[in-house]
């Protein structure tokens, strides 16, 4: 997996160089043998060429820009000008293409990265799982046979997560509501950040909780992570020394994210922590109700997802994905009073777990409970379906809910099945929540 300043160092010296770079993941799409056509609904092959030959001038004249001549794909709830925002379903494919990009990809075009192609996703991003029975499920980077099954990419930036793992794309654009950029990221084995809400406009994407919502990027490190999020947040991003982890307080909670992990999450994440302990991290174990809490009260999600589907398509569910168009009947039955109270619940939980996490640097969990399930049983079950999706969510959704900030990174033995490890902030705490991931990616490698 190459990382974007190591493409930036070998543009730089000839070693490599954008066009290149370009070309070799339109053939990684372009397989037929591979998960192209099902992790990307549509790449524009020309506009990537032509962008790749710009970044390469530019090289050349030493005018480099942040992200120049990386390749970034798009998940498909994201305008970008002259495309159709499908959100990964069939019922908005009759709409007009966007008349212009979205602020985020505009900001990542003007920073210079290549817009390469458009990502599957989950219908409407409204599943942890990644299933899409209109455009096929990309099957994950671990796990596939012959016969063509595999197990699930995580959702709902499904597509991003395949195309980073599988190496199609350097980067990806994913948005995430309750996990859908770690998920993917975590059971893929990559990298993926959750920014606080606040600072990454959602203006020109497809909505599916406007309390919820957040837009980040999915890579190969924390570092490509932390140069994507400064861009994506409009800011100017400043290669830091690296953390020392001596002195840094974690908080690994005697609490449900804890409970009820596969054994391959057990042992990987534990020897992470183990990792970090030795590098010179305090691991804190104590309990905190209120993150216990936080497991409790009414989801405002499919209340705020029905409204805006029933606003601008009024379907009724018609060619939509059966169990996305249920999750949101949910919706049906919260009343203005109950949703009222529910994000008056939200802040009153926000401000407990603030004061909660007060003298913690993060909170260390693992990112998804599972491994990456298979995805046969999972189309042909309903209940287990749902069980799944609920046991995917778990680790990642509260952190959207206490509207803060988190990174994934892998954690798991090479060869082994992908296991993500997760470190929490609260709101606003994002640069030091990547400074800390910097640290502990480098502790896990082994680095001093």
């Amino acid at each position: 997996m190459t990382t974007i300043a190591a493409l930036h160092n070998d543009f730089a010296k000839s070693d490599d160089s954008p066009t290149s770079q370009a070309e070799r993941h339109i053939a990684r799409v372009s397989d037929p043998a591979g998960e192209g056509v099902r992790a990307f609904l549509h790449l524009d092959r020309q506009a990537a060429r032509y962008a790749a030959s710009v970044s390469q001038q530019r090289f050349m004249a030493g005018d480099v820009r942040p992200l120049e001549g990386i390749t970034l794909s798009i998940k498909d709830l994201f305008d970008v000008k002259g495309e159709v925002t499908g959100a990964g379903s069939t019922v908005l494919r009759v709409r007009p293409a966007a008349t212009a990009d979205s602020p985020v990809v505009a900001r990542l075009r003007e920073a210079g990265a290549i817009i390469f192609g458009r990502n599957n996703m989950v219908e409407f991003a409204y599943s942890g799982v990644g299933v899409n029975p209109h455009f096929g499920t990309p099957r994950n980077v671990w796990g596939r046979t012959a016969d063509g099954a595999g197990r699930a990419p995580g959702g709902s930036s499904s597509g991003g997560g395949v195309a980073v793992a599988d190496g199609m794309a350097t980067a990806a654009l994913g948005s995430d509501t309750g996990g859908s950029v770690r998920l993917p990221a975590a059971l893929n084995g990559v990298c993926g950040f959750k920014p606080t809400a606040v600072r990454v406009p959602v203006v020109g994407a497809i909505p599916l909780s406007v309390t919820h919502d957040s837009v980040g990027p999915i890579a190969n490190s924390v570092e490509c992570c932390a140069r994507i999020d400064a861009v994506l947040a409009g800011e100017v991003y400043s290669p830091k020394p690296l953390r020392l982890l001596k002195g840094v307080r974690l908080l690994k909670p005697n609490a449900v994210i804890w409970r009820e992990l596969d054994p391959e999450v057990e042992a990987a994440v534990n020897s992470a922590v183990e990792k970090l302990r030795a590098a010179g991290a305090e691991i804190v174990e104590t309990s905190v109700t209120a993150l216990d809490d936080l497991f409790s009260g009414t989801s405002v999600i499919a209340a705020e997802a029905l409204d805006w589907h029933e606003a601008h398509i009024n379907v009724n569910g018609a060619g939509y994905d059966p169990r996305v168009w249920q999750r949101m009947q949910a919706g049906r039955s919260v009343t203005r009073a109950q949703y009222s109270a529910a994000i008056a619940y939200r802040r009153f939980c926000i401000d407990r777990i603030n004061l909660a996490l007060a003298g913690f640097d993060a909170v260390v969990s693992p990112t998804v409970a599972c491994i990456a399930p298979e995805i046969a049983p999972l189309v042909a079950s309903d209940e287990l379906f749902f069980k799944t999706n609920a046991r995917i969510l778990r680790n990642t959704a509260w952190v959207n809910f206490m509207d803060g900030c988190a990174l994934t990174l892998p954690c798991h033995r090479a060869g082994d099945a992908p296991v993500g490890l997760q470190l929490v902030g609260r709101h606003g705490a994002d640069h030091s929540i990547l400074a800390l991931g910097l640290a502990c990616e480098a502790a896990l490698a082994g680095a001093s």
